[in-house]
């Protein structure tokens, strides 16, 4: 019988080639999902579970390279005495079988230990900084795709080339850790899906969002549910506001009116709401004034010049896309998988893969005594890929000096201090080796 020939899963141990990663996802967290998820192994297979995990996560690492090819090149099957390996038509058999719900519970776990062990301590006056803000991807164009995830409507008659996946993300500003995630279907609004992150956010925090947020129904209940949090959106050109108290020329209390529509949506809202102002001059338009609201009361705590400093922090989150895009995903245009249940799975395994590098930064930075965003993720990246690779052809015995090698690599690409963000937001042009033509409705 075949199963007499392969491996017992409960002796699975993660191949060498893992070895890099497999003190960040111990093999205990991996069968704690699969447990808690019901989608543990009972059979003896040449893709177990355990194994699939890895798999989805080497795919965000490897994007460059086919599923199958990933699989061949980390060693990720178990084989038979004959050497008769895994067929092709097996992974998305076994990729099914596991579905998405073990990687998410897993990038939850993991994000929960990584981000206390790496950036509990990385506060701004005594708070723990994070950032929300949204993103997109594209899925393949297929009728299961697009009824799921939508079309983005530029008009009536117009939309988006592709089925979109909206995304929101709550992070660590300066280590760029990704503590959770909210995504779906594209007709769901950024505001929607960070409503559902409020909960993971600690208390002695502040959180800084992008202007889109800038939602009464969201921030007044972001403060409800942490009364000792706090949050920093900027204004947008159209807000309405009546100054009560002022601090200073450019710093003041302000009251807003909570609209029509958000106290139906949430009848426990006021009738109008109060937040600090603090106003400063746009760096590319002379002239012109921006501004920020806060819930940073306290202006002998939080003074003018301190609150301006943080917020210019928070496009942090922004590159934190683009290194996933960019560089992890090599601006590939579509995701890979062709079902929903496949693209979920996929886009756990990415966030998981981003989180792998950035852990391995952060511990990278801390040996080199900088700040994680010092340390170029494009070749942390390449030298971590590479040493996978290697790692699949080594003996067990010399990882360890290989992976003390790799860190010591990447110190050499230390770069220098960030300076203050120089101009104003720039909408960028997505990039794409592909000619898209458009799709009307």
């Amino acid at each position: 019988m075949l199963s007499h020939w392969l491996l017992d899963t409960e002796t699975f141990v993660a191949p060498d080639s893992l070895s890099t990663f497999q003190q960040h996802i111990p093999l205990d967290w991996i069968s704690q999902v699969l447990k808690q998820t019901d989608k543990a192994s009972i059979r003896k297979r040449k893709l177990p579970a355990e194994l699939v995990v890895w798999l989805v996560v080497a795919m965000g690492l490897f994007r460059d390279r086919p599923i199958s090819d990933v699989v061949e090149k980390l060693d990720l099957t178990l084989t038979e005495t004959l050497g008769d390996t895994v067929v092709p038509s097996a992974i998305p058999q076994a990729r099914q079988r596991l579905s998405s719900e073990p990687l998410e519970a897993l990038f939850n776990l993991c994000a929960t230990h990584w981000t206390q062990q790496e950036d509990s301590s990385d506060t701004w006056n005594g708070l723990r900084l994070f950032s929300v803000d949204g993103t997109q991807f594209r899925t393949a164009d297929t009728p299961a795709l697009s009824e799921h995830f939508h079309y983005i409507k530029h008009s009536k008659t117009r939309h988006t080339e592709y089925p979109i996946v909206r995304m929101c993300a709550l992070s660590s500003l300066r280590s760029r850790l990704i503590h959770r995630v909210a995504f779906g279907p594209s007709y769901q609004g950024e505001v929607s899906y960070a409503k559902g992150l409020s909960e993971y956010v600690s208390d002695n925090s502040l959180t800084i969002f992008d202007r889109c947020y800038l939602s009464a129904e969201l921030l007044i209940n972001w403060r409800l549910r942490h009364p000792a949090s706090h949050w920093m959106v900027p204004i947008k050109g159209n807000t309405q506001y009546t100054i009560i108290e002022t601090y200073s020329d450019y710093d003041f209390k302000v009251e807003m009116k909570v609209s029509a529509h958000a106290r139906k949506l949430d009848p426990s809202l006021p009738e109008h709401w109060q937040a600090r102002l603090v106003l400063y001059p746009e760096p590319m338009g002379p002239g012109k004034i921006r501004g920020l609201l806060c819930s940073l009361e306290d202006t002998k705590a939080f003074n003018t010049r301190d609150i301006l400093d943080v917020y210019f922090e928070r496009w942090e989150i922004e590159n934190s896309y683009g290194e996933i895009k960019h560089q992890m995903l090599e601006d590939s245009i579509l995701l890979r998988s062709q079902t929903v249940e496949g693209i979920k799975q996929e886009l756990w395994g990415i966030l998981l893969a981003y989180n792998l590098v950035r852990v391995e930064i952060s511990r990278i930075a801390k040996e080199a005594n900088v700040s994680p965003l010092r340390i170029s993720f494009v070749m942390a990246l390449r030298d971590i890929q590479d040493e996978i690779l290697w790692c699949a052809i080594a003996s067990p015995g010399s990882i360890p000096k290989k992976l003390k090698a790799m860190r010591e690599k990447v110190k050499r690409y230390i770069l220098p201090e960030k300076r203050k963000r120089p101009k104003s937001r720039t909408v960028r042009i997505s990039k794409t080796r592909y000619t898209i033509q458009s799709k009307h409705a």
